[in-house]
């Protein structure tokens, strides 16, 4: 995959969160997957990689998904096998329906103001909406260090508000699921203040740091759960 491409999918941090694409790729039998559903999707980057595999697939978000995220799917020629519904990741409309579900970085924010029930309602939905056997594709934003957490209140718009979430966290949400494989990667990356200095750091990452830090260090969770 281009790096073109997979910025176009990711959106920033692509080196970072990229780990998260590989892992999904390599846990899915892709050949028994013709439905999938994009939360959170606003540009949507993870309904187009979905696409481009010709699958299925329901490109949703809170508000107005079609206006941020038809454009990107129609550059690539793939709009026929997309639907756009609004969906609030809370009452998702579906039940026993996907084969895949998959998200990135939606959890902190839907947690906003430390609403840690409404974020275990966000997995109970994608359960739910699952088919028997479905998997959940996952990426999320952890707690991370203490300067993740200080450098966020200080200098991101949200960091104040946002519910990050611990691995130990991640893994209590998808307790009901009947496999889970999760892993986490990040370290420097995030401090980057361009795309350019994110990958830069995410090498970094990648070469030494992943492997010698301590798991309550790193920034991105991400995995497949299997309902």
């Amino acid at each position: 995959m281009s790096p073109s491409l997979k910025k176009e999918i990711l959106q920033w941090d692509t080196k970072s969160w990229s780990n998260a694409l590989d892992f999904w790729e390599e846990n899915v039998n892709w050949n028994e997957v013709e439905k999938g559903l994009e939360l959170g999707g606003h540009e949507g980057g993870l309904s187009l990689w979905l696409a481009l595999k010709g699958k299925k697939v329901v490109c949703s978000d809170l508000i107005d998904v079609r206006l941020t995220a038809e454009a990107l799917h129609q550059k690539h020629q793939v709009s026929s096998l997309i639907e756009y519904v609004d969906i609030d990741a809370t009452n998702i409309p579906y039940e026993n329906h996907f084969d895949v579900i998959v998200f990135k970085s939606i959890i902190g924010g839907i947690g906003r103001n430390d609403n840690v029930e409404i974020q275990k309602k966000v997995f109970k939905e994608i359960y739910k909406a699952l088919k028997p056997g479905g998997k959940l594709l996952f990426a999320e934003n952890l707690k991370g260090s203490k300067l993740h957490r200080y450098l966020r209140e200080k200098f991101t718009g949200w960091g104040k508000t946002w519910r990050y979430v611990s691995l130990a966290e991640m893994g209590e949400f998808m307790k009901d699921f009947s496999e889970l494989k999760m892993k986490s990667t990040g370290v420097l990356a995030t401090f980057g203040r361009s795309e350019t200095q994110r990958n830069f750091l995410a090498s970094l990452d990648g070469l030494i740091l992943n492997a010698v830090s301590p798991m309550s260090w790193k920034y991105i969770a991400y995995g497949v759960a299997t309902k």
